[in-house]
């Protein structure tokens, strides 16, 4: 399978499976001999599980796969929501969600960009008090979209209600200024009722978050930014006709989800993206989708993104190269002993609009890497973990009007380092980096300002010197926003991750109205209650929590861990 197949206009992928050969081809043959790709169109529910109660949850995690037909049919709807908001004035669209409910537009803003005439579009999906000041600067001309499948993830709501008092003190009926997404009768759909919002639009039931691009999860969002979603959407139906082929040398989103499952059975599960500049956002999506899809029963791939140029690649990884319109493989790849023969499989884009193709692809590999790998790719069993491990922390806070802390094992300039139990049983704080083994990956999760390009930089410069230290696979995700997506792996997946979490103290906080906390607060209960749940899951994991926020003093506890 070394040659590049093509189903009318779509790009199957070429494999280069290298020492994979015999698992890739095993794994084709599982897909064709249980006939895996009709039982999945058809919602042939045994395939999943013989438990009538998991038969069942699958059965409402499947629209995914035709949605994109109900979905068209709303587009005149859209398209005069969004004529209707450009004529109106409106200068700012601010989407405010989570995971699922924000990533697919944020690619798409990113990617595809905002057309010409119409308002700025930003995603805030923090609730760090920067971001939110920075979102909302111009709330009497903005206009809000507000996106949860539930209604009731607690970021989301947040940001609702402080863009409501906002709003209000500039004179502003709040409800005119604000559009829902969500499922049927949520609680989000019925404030929506109450508080007379400008629009509502009500997304199928049996659609998971992270499986809602092609939704009106993605799609409203798209048609507000001016994008064609019409074309978006063809080319997500063409992609659906090209994945019914049985043979998955010939179905492109089989040979992904078996090249996945095959290099993760062998041990190769760092699924290393290399993609042009104009796709790397893309890579956030991807990596949502596949981590939380996958990552549990100690079961997972681990995407990797954005990732020094200079790392040799261990035997741990396959590549997936992401090629857009034609353009020759990129050369960011350091052709070591090790990469030279690292499984890959490139797939050619042709054009922008063409990401809905990739949208549906990627759903229907990574289904198809679920079923391989034997886990449920439609759940996220400990994502609620970390919510609960929250919630207690703040209604322990709304009783003593403080977080209730930990003794920290060292601190050094004021910086206060903690670890968890796995991981001082066997390293002091500042030997941490001596924790990381050679099958093992270090997430690096950071709760500041994601726009912060000063804290960004220090983060990049870290993860690029342990990757060059240690050789070890790194991931970098924000906080909260990765509890919503790779949370999912790090505490359901092997444990062959090694975490370094880092909070600051807050400068400016702003109160959550209608909340007995502020935005800080949440934010740091989010982080401690997710370190919580590392320890609770036996995981590996050091906090550091920084007197301010200083990147120098980020810069310089870093620089003391790298000389250990």
């Amino acid at each position: 399978m070394t040659n590049a197949r093509q189903s009318g206009a779509i790009d199957v992928g070429t494999p280069d499976p290298g020492p994979l050969g015999s698992a890739l081809e095993n794994a084709c043959q599982q897909v064709e001999r249980f006939q895996f790709i009709d039982a999945l169109w058809i919602r042939k529910l045994d395939i999943w599980s013989s438990d009538p109660s998991i038969q069942q949850q699958i059965a409402n995690r499947l629209g995914w796969l035709d949605v994109f037909t109900g979905v068209l049919s709303k587009v005149p709807r859209i398209q005069t929501v969004a004529k209707s908001i450009s004529d109106d004035n409106i200068s700012d669209i601010v989407l405010l969600g989570m995971g699922g409910s924000s990533l697919a537009p944020e690619v798409m803003r990113a990617v595809i960009g905002v057309a010409a005439g119409h308002p700025q579009f930003h995603v805030l999906d923090s609730i760090d008090s920067l971001s939110v000041n920075t979102a909302m600067a111009r709330v009497k001309t903005s206009l809000f979209v507000l996106a949860s499948k539930s209604g009731s993830t607690i970021e989301p709501n947040a940001l609702a209600s402080e863009a409501e008092r906002r709003l209000g003190e500039a004179g502003i009926t709040p409800g005119s200024r604000f559009v829902a997404i969500t499922d049927n009768d949520t609680t989000l759909h019925r404030r929506a009722i109450d508080q007379h919002f400008r629009e509502i639009f009500i997304n199928p039931p049996d659609i998971g978050g992270r499986y809602s691009a092609l939704s009106l999860f993605g799609m409203v969002p798209a048609g507000l930014m001016g994008i064609n979603i019409n074309e978006v959407l063809t080319s997500a139906r063409v992609m659906a006709d090209a994945c019914r082929a049985a043979d998955p040398r010939r179905n492109p989103g089989l040979l992904l989800g078996a090249t996945i499952a095959a290099a993760t059975r062998s041990g190769r599960n760092k699924l290393t993206l290399i993609l042009p500049p104009r796709l790397k956002p893309f890579g956030l999506w991807i990596e949502q989708l596949v981590a939380e899809s996958t990552g549990k029963q100690g079961t997972g791939v681990v995407p990797v993104l954005g990732e020094n140029p200079e790392a040799q690649f261990g035997e741990d990884r396959f590549i997936v190269r992401l090629l857009l319109g034609g353009e020759s493989s990129p050369t960011t790849i350091k052709e070591t002993k090790y990469s030279a023969h690292t499984p890959t499989i490139t797939i050619q884009i042709p054009n922008l609009t063409a990401l809905g193709a990739e949208f549906f692809r990627w759903e229907l590999a990574t289904a198809t890497a679920g079923w391989l790998l034997n886990v449920n790719p439609f759940d996220e069993p400990n994502v609620q973990q970390a919510k609960d491990a929250t919630r207690l922390l703040l209604d322990r806070y709304s009783l003593a009007e403080r977080l209730p802390g930990h003794e920290p094992d060292a601190v050094i300039e004021g910086v206060r380092l903690t670890l968890t139990d796995a991981a001082r049983r066997i390293v002091e704080p500042l030997a941490f980096l001596q924790l990381l083994q050679p099958s093992d990956y270090l997430g690096l999760l950071a709760y500041l300002p994601p726009q912060d390009e000063a804290f960004a930089q220090v983060l990049q410069e870290l993860r690029n010197a342990i990757t060059v230290r240690t050789g070890v696979a790194t991931t970098l995700g924000y906080g909260p926003r990765y509890l919503h997506s790779t949370g999912q792996l790090h505490k359901g997946g092997p444990n062959t991750g090694v975490f370094l979490l880092v909070t600051a103290d807050v400068v400016t906080d702003l109160p959550i109205p209608g909340a007995p906390y502020s935005f800080g607060v949440l934010e740091m209960a989010q982080a401690s209650g997710d370190f919580a749940s590392l320890n609770n899951t036996g995981r590996r994991a050091l906090h550091l929590h920084l007197p301010t926020r200083d990147p120098e003093s980020l810069r310089r506890i870093a620089r003391t861990i790298l000389a250990n």
